[in-house]
């Protein structure tokens, strides 16, 4: 699923793991989500969407599969 979150956070300068930190997810699950190599669980991608003052649908793109946007 393409989502916005590597951009969103680069954008922001933080590292996968400060995003995780304020996630409360590891850095490797923030990479794998940037990736498309892991879904987050429905609780999570709310609490990505809200972090970035986004709705869950602005964030992740469920039509699309592949690399990220």
């Amino acid at each position: 699923m393409k989502n916005d979150v590597r951009r969103l956070r680069t954008e922001r300068g933080l590292s996968q793991g400060a995003l995780g930190d304020a996630v409360d997810v590891s850095r490797q699950t923030i990479n794998a989500i940037e990736t498309g190599k892991y879904l987050p669980s429905l609780p999570l991608a709310f609490q990505l969407a809200s972090f970035f003052d986004l709705t869950v649908d602005e964030l992740f793109d469920p039509s699309e599969s592949g690399e990220p946007r």
